[in-house]
């Protein structure tokens, strides 16, 4: 069945489940202002009262909203997770920690062939997503795509957006530098201590997908950490980030051939002065540290409670920024990704538009587990673009 008669025939273009945690609200919010009249949507969670009093905010601000359909549905009812994915054409999570709640509903989107999207910056979820259910979502066509929010979107769709300002055919050199100014959710937080306390499962997972991922013949992709060091480039110390950021951006290089035949990233947070660069290090150590002792990572989770979040005073004086350095054929560009908030305000945009993209913009054929560079591009890209988040050319020799 042809994608788009397979939208026509569900009941909704979009489900966003998981819609009354912090970011699903924010989500849903930008849902009800920006998504097309003609987009059939629903809000989908566990709890129905959570869920209708949600409807009522969103209806207060978008009376369009007083209808919009509500599906139960819980992250431990397979069966349930099965229907609610058979009824969408794409279906947005919020629900995480993913690797505790997040593998039923990736099942049920590639045995439905159902779009997905989520907030995943867990690299052991990926990989074992990867290793579980690509092959079924390539037979039924689903594109389940990960790391739709702050992880990883700006930093895969700017390196795409500075490659496409390289010359082809060439090696290609690319590093990315972080800046934000932001606080974080206890979703955020819980899921970076999950991750944390799970090296060895996530080393295991990672080398098992190295082995079943096809070999790149004739072309290399590759990401490496790379070391602390000044950068001239952005005036900031930079410093080695083990996200899975960069991992997405060489997925994204490996599927396309316009990264050239020998592709590099490397990915640094910037910061501006030694000392503080050495804080934080010494903080990301010591949570490192502490989330190996189940009970110290519990004490560290209670510290944010989960569904809790910066107010919109915090999130309107947060902004996020990634300069990207490329190089390649005897040129240099830099080029820029910028917005608001990257937690919270510009992710749930990010999500949103995903989902949008997936359900509604012509789209290059592909299936199975893929980045979003692959899947949607440039016109993610140019979505994102009128949405307000600034992609932009720095200076280029």
């Amino acid at each position: 069945m042809d994608r788009r008669d397979r939208g026509t025939r569900r009941a909704y273009d979009v489900v966003l489940f998981g819609a009354t945690g912090f970011v699903g609200e924010l989500t849903a919010r930008y849902l009800a202002a920006h998504a097309p009249a003609t987009c059939r949507w629903a809000l989908a969670g566990r709890d129905r009262d959570r869920l209708e009093r949600l409807r009522e905010r969103l209806a207060a601000v978008a009376p369009r909203c007083a209808d919009l359909p509500l599906l139960r549905a819980d992250a431990g009812d397979p069966a349930g997770l099965r229907e609610l994915a058979e009824s969408a054409a794409v279906v947005a999570t919020t629900v995480g920690p993913y690797i505790r709640y997040g593998e039923a509903l990736v099942a049920a989107c590639a045995e439905a062939g159902t779009d997905y999207v989520d907030l995943s910056g867990e690299p052991e979820f990926t990989d074992l997503t990867y290793l579980r259910h690509d092959a079924r979502a390539r037979e039924t066509g689903a594109r389940i795509v990960h790391a739709c929010g702050f992880d990883s979107v700006p930093h895969d769709l700017g390196v795409y957006f500075t490659v496409a300002r390289l010359p082809e055919g060439v090696p290609l050199r690319v590093d990315g530098f972080v800046r934000t100014d932001a606080a974080f959710s206890g979703g955020t937080f819980a899921s970076a201590l999950t991750a944390m306390g799970r090296g060895r499962q996530s080393l295991r997972a990672a080398r098992e997908r190295r082995l079943h991922e096809p070999r790149l013949v004739g072309r290399r992709a590759r990401a490496p950490l790379g070391g602390p060091r000044f950068s001239p480039e952005t005036g900031a110390w930079a410093l080695p980030l083990p996200t899975l950021d960069p991992r997405i951006v060489a997925r994204s290089a490996a599927a396309l051939p316009r990264y050239g035949p020998d592709f590099r990233y490397r990915h640094y947070a910037a910061v501006r002065t030694l000392p503080m660069a050495l804080g934080g290090v010494a903080a990301v150590g010591a949570c490192l540290a502490l989330a190996q002792v189940p009970a110290a990572r519990d004490w560290l989770m209670g510290r944010y409670r989960a569904g809790s979040g910066p107010d919109a005073e915090r999130r309107a004086r947060s902004w996020f920024s990634v300069r990207f350095v490329g190089e390649g054929g005897g040129h240099r560009v830099f080029t820029e990704v910028s917005g608001g908030d990257p937690g919270y305000d510009e992710t749930a945009k990010m999500l949103a538009e995903s989902a949008l993209c997936l359900a509604f913009d012509a789209l290059p054929e592909t299936a199975g587990q893929v980045t979003t560079a692959v899947a949607m591009g440039d016109a993610l890209l140019e979505r994102l673009r009128a949405a307000g988040i600034r992609f932009r050319v720095a200076h280029a020799r």
